[in-house]
This record gives structure tokens, sequence and C-alpha cells, in this order.
């Protein structure tokens, strides 16, 4: 893993320095997340323990960074969860409402560009018995 740096051996927890990378994180695989997750949560359990017991200054300050890792790793697991749904509801007939765009209220229930364009029997009649008039100016 080339972006964690060991400093100390605690309970056979690795305590970490460097901050996690995003783009690295979504090249892993689900397990690998998850296992990387429950590094990182027990971490923070560690850490935590450390700041009731009066640790020293730089492990309260790592709490921050850990706990933003937790939510990067959180965050990469969502989103390709919901990348593998979008992918499986592509060609589907209805998608999940969570899978919808989300535009505005307004805008979901204005008519479509279809139902916009039909026009009634009465009207197609009349356009076809009373074209528009076309002139042409002669010069």
């Amino acid at each position: 893993m080339g972006f964690t740096r060991p400093i100390k051996e605690t309970r056979g927890f690795k305590l970490t320095m460097a901050r996690i990378k995003v783009h690295e994180l979504r090249d892993k695989s689900k397990s690998d997340l998850q296992n990387q997750l429950q590094d990182l949560k027990a971490e923070l359990a560690l850490l935590r323990v450390a700041k009731v017991t009066g640790g020293a200054p730089n492990k309260l300050s790592k709490i921050k960074v850990v706990r933003k890792s937790i939510a990067q790793v959180l965050t990469v697991t969502s989103q390709k969860q919901k990348s593998a749904l979008r992918e499986a509801y592509k060609n589907k007939k209805f998608i999940p409402l969570d899978l919808r765009p989300k535009k505005t209220r307004a805008i979901r229930r204005r008519l479509t560009k279809h139902q916009l364009s039909l026009k009634t029997e009465r009207e197609k009649k009349k356009e076809m018995y009373f074209p528009i008039r076309k002139y042409a100016i002669k010069v």
C-alpha cells in the first residue's frame, strides 16, 4: 500500500500518517475498501482511547485525518454502488427514484416533448382546411 507510512505498531494495528488519495481508492475492489474501512475505524477507536487517557498531541490532531479518510472510503463505496445500479437499470423501462435525474419538482411534472407536440383531431382538420397563406411580393 503506497499511500500509508507506518509510524508505530499498536496491538496489531498500524497507525498511518499520510492521508488517503481518493484516486487510489477508486481503483480498489469492494473487499479492499471494506478492509480499509475496518482498519481506519479501528485506528479511530485507538486514537479516541488515546485522547481520553491523555495521549500525545499529534495523536489528537490525527483524529481529524482518520475521520476524513473514513468519509472518503464510504463516499467511494457508495459512488461505486450507485454507478453499478445505474448500469444495471440502463435499458429498463422503470428506474428507481434515487437513480433518476434530480431536476426540480416543476420540471419533473412538465409534459414531455411528445406530449407537447400532440394535436387534437379538430386542430389537425383546421390546419388542413385553412393552411397558413404564403404571399410573394412582386418587385
